[in-house]
C-alpha cells in the first residue's frame, strides 16, 4: 500500500519554492517554517448513552503578521495534527494572495459527526469552542465552517464564546447564519469563487465557456456550488462525485437534479440517466475543467500522468502533491492552485467579520459584486506573476502570497 503523501511536508516544499523564487531574507523563511501556536486539546464530551468520551483537537495559529489570524475548523475522522498545520499554511498564503488582511490558522477535532447526534456534536462543539477560547477572538483569531462543520457549527462557538466574555460577539466567526449576524452569499462564496476562476482560465487559453465541460470531485457545499455557477455559465457538467461514488453522463447534468437526488438519496450515485463511475475513475475522464473539491492528495505522481483535462480548479485544499505538479505542468495542464482558486470563502469571512464590526449588514448583489472584485483582480495578478516569470500558476500564487506575508514581517521588525 502506497503510503499517504503527509500535507504538512507539502506545505513545506511549497513554502521552499516560493523562498527561492523571491530570495526570502533567511531570518523570515525560517520564522514561516513553523507556526507561531498550536495548542492541543482532549475535549470530553458526554454522549447521548451517559458516556463520556474524550476526542482530540487542534487549533494551530501559523502567522499573524498581516492581521489577525482566520481559518476554519473541521470534523473528520482522518484530522491529524500535520494535515491541520498545512491548511494553517495555506490559510495564510490564500489571505495574502486576495489581498485581505488576515494571517492564517485552521481548527480540527478528530471524530466521526456522521455517527454522532446533533446534541452530541452541540456539547462536542461548545466543550471544543470553552478550551480554545483564550486564543480566539474578534481581534485575534476568527474562525469558519470547514468539513462536516457548517453554519449551525457556527452559531454554537459564537454562542459558547459569548456567555464565556459576557456580551455578544458575532465577529467571533464568520460563516454563521444570517439571522445571527452572517453574510449574505457566504454558503455558496467558496464554490463561486473556484467558478470564477474557472471561466478566467477559460478565457485566458481563448476557450468558449459553451463548449467546455466539467468534471467535479466532491459534489459537497464547494462542488454543488461550483457545479450551479459553472453551468448558468454556460459549461456542460459531465461528471460528478462524493465519497460514496461518481456519476458520468456525455449529455450533460443538470446540477440542481443532482442536489435534489442527493438530498433524498444521500449520495449522487444512482442518478438517473448517468453511468456509475469511481472517483478515481473520474479524476482521469476526458473533460476542459477538473475541479477537486472533496480532500488533499487525490492527485499524486500515480495518477497526474493520466488527467485529460486542460484546466485543473482546486476547489479543496491541497488536492495535488508537489511531483504531481511537475507531471501536470510537463504536459501542459493549467493548474488554478487552491490558495486562489477556493479564496472565495476567506475573502466572504471578510466582509462578513466587517459587516460584524460595523453592525452592517450588506445585500447579496454587493457580496457577490466585491467577491467578482477580489477573484478577478487576484487572478490577474497571479496569472501576470507566472507570465513574467515563466512559472506555472502555484508557484506565483505562492510568490504573490508569501511575498505579501514576508514584506509585512519585514516591515514589522522582531519585538521585543
Amino acid at each position: 500500500m502506497v503510503a499517504k503523501p503527509n500535507p504538512f511536508q507539502t506545505a513545506l516544499k511549497q513554502l521552499e519554492i516560493a523562498a527561492d523564487l523571491l530570495k526570502m531574507d533567511p531570518d523570515i523563511y525560517q520564522m514561516l517554517k513553523e507556526p507561531k501556536r498550536i495548542v492541543t486539546v482532549a475535549v470530553p464530551v458526554r454522549m447521548d448513552t451517559g458516556e463520556v468520551r474524550t476526542y482530540m483537537g487542534y487549533r494551530v495559529q501559523h502567522n499573524d503578521a498581516r492581521g489577525p489570524y482566520k481559518g476554519g475548523i473541521r470534523y473528520h475522522p482522518e484530522v491529524s495534527l500535520d494535515e491541520v498545520k498545512a491548511l494553517a499554511f495555506w490559510m495564510t498564503w490564500k489571505c495574502g494572495v486576495v489581498d485581505v488582511p488576515f494571517g492564517g490558522a485552521k481548527g480540527g477535532v478528530v471524530c466521526n459527526p456522521k455517527g454522532m447526534s446533533r446534541g452530541e456534536k452541540e456539547r462536542l462543539t461548545r466543550r471544543y469552542t470553552a478550551m480554545i477560547s483564550p486564543i480566539i477572538g474578534p481581534y485575534i483569531d476568527i474562525p469558519a465552517p470547514d468539513v462536516y462543520t457548517d453554519a449551525q457549527t457556527m452559531a454554537w462557538i459564537m454562542d459558547t464564546y459569548s456567555q464565556l466574555v459576557g456580551r455578544p460577539e458575532p465577529a467571533v466567526v464568520t460563516g454563521k447564519p444570517v439571522s445571527l449576524g452572517g453574510s449574505e452569499g457566504r454558503t455558496e462564496a467558496t464554490g463561486l469563487g473556484a467558478a470564477i476562476c474557472a471561466r478566467e482560465a477559460v478565457k485566458t487559453l481563448g476557450l468558449e465557456l459553451k463548449d467546455v465541460t466539467v468534471a467535479i470531485q466532491g459534489f459537497g457545499n464547494v462542488g454543488s456550488h461550483a457545479a450551479l455557477a459553472l453551468a448558468e455559465m454556460g459549461c456542460k457538467i459531465v461528471a460528478l462525485s462524493d465519497s460514496r461514488g461518481g456519476v458520468f453522463s456525455r449529455k450533460g447534468i443538470n446540477p440542481l437534479a443532482a442536489l435534489k437526488y442527493k438530498e433524498e438519496t444521500g449520495s449522487v450515485v444512482g442518478l438517473p440517466g448517468c453511468e456509475e463511475i469511481t472517483n478515481e475513475e473520474l479524476l482521469e475522464l476526458e473533460c476542459d475543467i477538473l475541479l477537486p473539491a472533496a480532500l488533499e492528495n487525490v492527485i499524486t505522481s500515480s495518477n497526474a500522468g493520466k488527467i485529460k483535462a486542460r484546466i485543473v480548479v482546486e476547489g479543496a485544499n491541497g488536492p495535488t502533491t508537489p511531483e504531481a505538479d511537475t507531471i501536470l505542468y510537463d504536459n501542459k495542464v493549467f493548474v488554478v492552485p487552491d490558495i486562489l482558486a477556493n479564496a472565495g470563502g476567506v475573502t466572504v469571512s471578510y466582509f462578513e467579520w466587517v459587516q460584524n464590526l460595523n453592525r452592517d449588514h450588506w445585500s447579496l448583489a454587493e457580496v457577490k459584486r466585491k467577491l467578482e472584485e477580489k477573484m478577478t483582480s487576484a487572478f490577474k495578478t497571479v496569472y501576470e506573476t507566472s507570465v513574467k516569470h515563466n512559472i506555472d500558476m502555484r508557484a506565483a500564487a505562492l510568490m504573490v502570497g508569501v511575498g505579501r506575508v514576508a514584506e509585512a514581517i519585514k516591515m514589522l521588525g522582531i519585538w521585543p
